[in-house]
């Protein structure tokens, strides 16, 4: 284990291990005799590193929570049963659903970038989706305390589910998935680009204390409400190009001022709005 990718104590037996790979962040709950993991890492490689680096300081069984259903975040799980997985019932039908499409992009990515090891194990891996499955709320006993499992709304999914453990005092730590982003823009392929900044609102109601993003450095409220604002005005930005002359997609869709993001980033999130719209 790298010195980048030790635990890092958030709250009271809350830790987080942020990875060199894709920089992901990953979550471990402790209690008197159980424990939950947050995220399972992108392949059966990744998530036996993770398996070990939790051993070294805790030997409770545990139970996996999914955040949403991107294969970074998700395609370790097999690595974990027989274990309860918890997810939102849409993360686990679009895991289904499009787990091999994932695959594919995924694998291809790797293969783009060198990794070829990388790529080899993301295609090996099985496609497991939770099977406790979350509607709005649920509330688990990890060895005595209580963890919500809450779906706040669509933002970077439909399927998006935040981890809120009280750590006493008045405070909490919230592991929010790629609802929050931290070092790189939000991603926005399959997002609802016009629901999310609702959806942190939210959020934001909830926090009391460190926020986990899906990727990145562990951040707070003020964090938390400044992406918000970004993505309020990025939704601006999208809503104007509506009423204007474009393709079906909002491919051709003029910019309008006023995005927080790059360009690239901009049309994306413009031409996801525009197949929302467009039905």
């Amino acid at each position: 284990m790298t010195t980048s990718e030790a635990w890092q104590e958030v709250g009271d037996r809350v830790f987080v291990r942020r990875h060199t790979s894709l920089d992901l962040n990953c979550g471990l709950v402790i209690g008197d005799d159980a424990c939950l993991v947050v995220d399972t890492r992108l392949h059966l490689g990744e998530a036996a590193d993770l398996i070990d680096a939790l051993r070294r300081i805790t030997p409770h069984p545990w139970t996996v929570v999914n955040t949403h259903a991107h294969w970074d975040h998700c395609f370790g799980n097999a690595a974990f049963r027989p274990a309860e997985i918890w997810g939102h019932v849409l993360a686990a039908a679009e895991l289904r659903r499009t787990g091999e499409l994932q695959r594919g992009t995924a694998t291809q990515s790797a293969r783009d970038a060198g990794s070829g090891d990388t790529a080899d194990q993301i295609q090996s891996a099985p496609i497991d989706p939770p099977d406790r499955l979350v509607h709005d709320r649920a509330e688990l006993n990890v060895g005595g305390r209580v963890v919500d499992l809450r779906f706040l709304g669509r933002g970077h999914t439909d399927g998006d589910l935040i981890v809120e453990i009280d750590c006493g005092s008045d405070r909490s730590v919230i592991f929010a998935g790629d609802l929050v982003e931290e070092g790189n823009p939000p991603g926005f392929e399959d997002s609802y680009p016009l629901e999310w900044a609702a959806t942190l609102e939210r959020l934001h109601g909830l926090a009391r204390g460190p926020v986990v993003p899906g990727h990145g450095a562990v951040v707070d409220v003020e964090f938390v409400s400044g992406q918000r604002a970004e993505l309020l005005a990025l939704e601006g930005v999208i809503r104007a190009t509506l009423g204007g002359s474009a393709d079906e997609t909002g491919c051709n869709a003029p910019l309008p001022e006023g995005s927080p993001y790059d360009e690239e980033t901009t049309r994306l999130a413009v031409r996801r709005g525009w197949q929302l719209f467009r039905g």
